[in-house]
């Protein structure tokens, strides 16, 4: 396939560049993931998209490629499946992520971390999780038994969707993140089955997933993540949205204000200080921000969403 039309479209700078059609989109996005692309034309269309910005038809199409290509998880029976992405890590707070999916695994809804780490100037996610005996599962078949008796389980982004890895492992050669990131976010390995936890930094990406989300419906949740990760600012609640087959509210507004530093509580995104912070937590010695309570409350009420049939799962997906 030649990619120069392709490029030719989404390359004339943001005025002058013109958005892909859905099918056009989703095919190469398809050949993105699929290494089809030579790196020449592959740099080309990651810059170009980047200056341009993706259009809601656009990521529909990357949406439909992506999950064409997705590795699919069996939920155990019972609430919705919650779906936290973890790609940025820390780098002045401390990462409450882990805190959220312990809350949810402690209350009987499951949990699946999914996501990779490529920042060598923050603390990775997966170091964390490690610290707090929370490995990545070996394969599929691992992670469901995970699922099924601690409702937790956490999988690398290259067992669900190996073509999107090498795309997200470009942004420390090119400087800049890609759509890849993006869809990372979006990704849906229990379609029908799960609640996604998308977490965008930038209030224009916020305003392009939430017209994202109503219109491929599904059950999600959207917020502005802290640092990055999926869990609500400790320091001040951002607007929690929720998503429902199309259908989207507030479950709990912004708090107004600057997000200062707790008084009296620690916020080292070290490994060590870190985990042990999620322990106080979980423990009790240390109360557990009401940000994060909220954001827990919010997941378990998605989490009992009637779930649909295998059979009228959206995307066709990989075992």
């Amino acid at each position: 396939m030649s990619y120069a039309p392709f490029i030719k479209e989404i390359g004339r700078g943001p005025k002058g560049s013109k958005p892909l059609t859905i099918d056009q989109a989703e095919a190469l996005f398809g050949d993105m993931l699929d290494g089809r692309v030579p790196d020449l034309e592959l740099g080309a269309i990651i810059l170009s998209m980047r200056i341009k910005a993706e259009s809601p038809d656009e990521l529909l199409g990357f949406q439909r490629a992506l999950d064409a290509r997705t590795t699919h998880v069996r939920v155990p029976a019972g609430p919705r499946v919650v779906v936290l992405p973890t790609y940025n890590g820390a780098r002045r707070q401390a990462n409450l992520m882990p805190l959220l999916a312990l809350l949810l695994a402690r209350e009987g809804v499951p949990v699946l971390i999914q996501g990779r780490h490529d920042f060598d100037s923050r603390v990775s996610p997966f170091e964390l999780l490690a610290a707090l005996d929370i490995h990545p599962a070996a394969n599929i078949a691992d992670a469901e038994a995970q699922l099924a008796d601690s409702h937790l389980a956490c999988l690398p982004l290259e067992i669900l969707a190996p073509g999107l890895a090498p795309l997200l492992a470009l942004r420390p050669r090119l400087g800049v993140r890609n759509s890849g990131h993006t869809l990372a976010k979006l990704l849906d390995p229990a379609p029908g089955h799960s609640v996604r936890v998308a977490s965008m930094t930038h209030p224009e990406y916020l305003e392009r997933i939430h017209q994202h989300l109503v219109a491929t419906g599904g059950v999600s949740m959207l917020l502005r993540g802290t640092e990055g990760e999926a869990f609500a600012n400790p320091r001040r609640r951002p607007r929690l949205e929720v998503f429902v087959n199309g259908s989207a509210q507030v479950a709990f507004p912004a708090e107004e204000g600057g997000a200062p530093p707790v008084e009296g509580r620690a916020d080292d995104p070290e490994v060590t200080a870190n985990a042990a912070l999620i322990r106080a937590m979980l423990s009790g010695e240390v109360a557990i921000p009401q940000p994060i309570l909220d954001q827990v409350g919010a997941l378990r009420e998605l989490s009992r969403v009637p779930r649909q049939q295998r059979g009228s799962e959206s995307g066709t997906g990989k075992r």
